[in-house]
């Protein structure tokens, strides 16, 4: 329930409710003049701070747009399950986007018992789960449009119908959210929600598919599939090779030193077929070396007749000894670089067994892996990869909603109409039980003679809830329909789990009412609150009070203070008059 609504601007009229029936009064003062009106008392601004307080988002139509408003921060104390002392929750009008929460509510569960801030978002899923029961998943009903029905909006026309909150609101997700506040399966409601986003969607397309670029820009349905297979291969083999490269620390390092290491090996080969050849001429030199002759001179000299003096001879004697000498040391020399050259040869073969090794092990680990460069870049080609199949993807299921029959989504409507009507079936006690709720409000209203009933049926686009009295022509007796199906939602919800103990009314939904009719639906409201434990909270102008207070004279005992007037200056809510 809730206890306190108070502002941090000293002048406005803090309000203290109680348990059961409340009755805010707009009193005419004696010094009002003809124009005075208690319309700007600030009962409907009641409702808008609600509002505010609960998660409301935008002011659009609002009276808290006002620039006087600004600086006020607005506090609301309510009951709130688990904690005794109840949940005080505050927001400022110029810093809106947070909610002050004591204790924090929307916290981890370790922390609840601080007091601390919590977005607007943050606030309404905290409303969802703890005031109206919401399972973890719960797409097709919200926190706010379900306190659409508990606190109605006049600025938003929320009074024009009884199941949906304002003009624009969709039939399906209004009723969507009335079968959850009903106890009727609400997941197979929303599915019209979802069929009606689905033709939606088919019909902008169609109207796309006029641009001639509009081919370009998705395509057809058999062209995509092929593109979406053949990017998931190569997504899939990209992702494959990220998963198997290893990164080399040293990569740049490691590939120098193979490069260096080739080179090395290509010189000595180069050095080889040098020293081959430069063998070769050296044990051929070797191999035609021969010693000097001197018997041809003295023949020569014999057949000349000329006989050599001793002299002479020892001369070729001593040549002979030293063409000798310079023969032994060419050999020598010959045999010495032929051993070099032989000695070289095997050393580089040797220093080339080694770099091979080297050479084998370096190439192996840049066979493994690679540089960080080269993984970014793997990596880089696999984010373009994806990002590829997911914007061809996006085409494809475009492509796909676009062909897709007018046909198909009308079977899936009956397929669902067909599944809600089982449902419906099923719970035909429940259902009862709701049409004997709503009869029996109607009935205290307006006696035995009227019919009233809520029609529940599934439509080809929606679910229908549709509660009647008889008569309903009138504008009093539709704005009882609506009274009478917020206290069916209200009970039954409270009942469940499903709702909040708390169902606020302004005074407009009683324009045009009798006073009469007035009188049994606050005098009904309170007889609830007693009998469910709920809170009931209305809005009233003191004339309206005084008509109806002949047929119920405990009225005057639940209205609340403080008591709003039509003083111009300081009579009102806000204790200031602002244009």
């Amino acid at each position: 329930m809730l206890q306190q609504l108070s502002s941090s601007d000293e002048r406005f009229k803090t309000i203290v409710f109680k348990p059961g029936r409340n009755i805010l009064i707009a009193e005419k003062t004696d010094r009002s003049s003809g124009t005075d009106s208690r319309n700007g008392a600030g009962k409907s601004s009641i409702i808008e701070i609600l509002h505010f307080l609960l998660g409301m988002r935008g002011l659009t139509g609002s009276v808290l747009q006002k620039a006087a408003l600004q600086p006020n921060r607005f506090t609301l104390l309510l009951d709130w399950s688990g904690i005794p002392d109840g949940l005080t929750a505050s927001r400022s009008l110029n810093r809106r986007s947070r909610v002050g929460l004591e204790p924090n509510v929307a916290a981890g569960a370790a922390l609840v018992q601080t007091t601390g801030e919590a977005t607007v978002p943050e606030w309404v899923t905290v409303i969802g789960r703890d005031l109206f029961g919401f399972p973890d998943e719960h797409s097709g009903i919200s926190a706010r449009t379900l306190l659409g029905l508990y606190i109605r909006r006049v600025s938003q026309h929320g009074m024009d119908d009884a199941v949906k909150t304002f003009p624009t609101q969709s039939i399906a997700e209004a009723t969507t959210n009335a079968a959850y506040l009903l106890g009727l399966d609400w997941r197979l409601a929303a599915g019209y929600q979802q069929l009606a986003g689905r033709e939606s969607l088919r019909r902008k397309l169609k109207v796309a598919t006029k641009d001639p670029a509009f081919g370009l820009i998705v395509g057809t349905v058999s062209e995509l599939r092929g593109q979406v297979a053949a990017t998931t291969v190569r997504v899939r083999h990209l992702e494959k090779q990220v998963a198997a490269f290893r990164v080399v620390p040293e990569y740049e390092l490691l590939q120098g030193r193979a490069d260096e290491i080739d080179a090395r090996i290509r010189r000595t080969r180069a050095e080889d077929a040098s020293d081959r050849r430069n063998l070769q001429d050296l044990q051929d030199a070797l191999h035609d070396e021969r010693e000097p002759q001197a018997d041809y001179l003295r023949r020569a000299y014999q057949e000349l007749g000329i006989a050599l003096p001793d002299a002479v001879l020892r001369k070729y004697e001593d040549v002979q000894s030293f063409h000798e000498s310079v023969l032994t040391n060419r050999r020598a020399y010959l045999e010495e670089e032929v051993g070099g050259t032989l000695a070289r040869l095997h050393a580089r073969q040797v220093e080339r067994e080694q770099l091979g090794e080297e050479q084998s092990g370096l190439l192996r680990a840049l066979h493994d892996g690679g540089a960080l460069d080269a993984f970014t870049a793997l990596q880089d080609q696999l984010s373009r990869a994806r990002s590829e199949l997911h914007t061809i993807t996006i085409r494809f299921e475009t492509a796909k909603q676009l062909e897709a029959t007018q046909a198909e989504i009308k079977f899936e409507r009956s397929r669902l109409q067909q599944e809600i009507n089982r449902d419906l079936v099923e719970r035909e006690q429940h259902i009862a039980e709701i049409n004997i709720l709503f009869q029996r409000f109607a009935t205290a209203l307006y006696g035995p003679g009227r019919d009233a009933y809520v029609d529940i049926a599934a439509l080809d686009t929606s679910l229908r809830i549709s509660p009647h009295i008889g008569g309903e022509n009138s504008q009093g007796i539709g704005k009882m329909v609506i009274f009478c199906f917020d206290l069916t939602c209200a009970v039954l919800a409270h009942r469940g789990g499903r709702g909040p103990d708390f169902l606020v009314h302004d005074s407009h939904l009683f324009d045009g009412v009798d006073e009469r009719q007035v009188a049994e639906a606050l005098k009904l409201a309170s007889e609830i609150a007693v009998e469910e434990g709920l809170q009931y909270i209305v809005t009233m102008n003191s004339d309206d009070l005084a008509k109806v207070e002949q047929y119920d004279d405990g009225l005057v005992s639940d209205v609340i203070e403080p008591r709003l007037t039509d003083a111009y200056e300081d009579g009102g809510l806000f204790g200031l008059h602002f244009e």
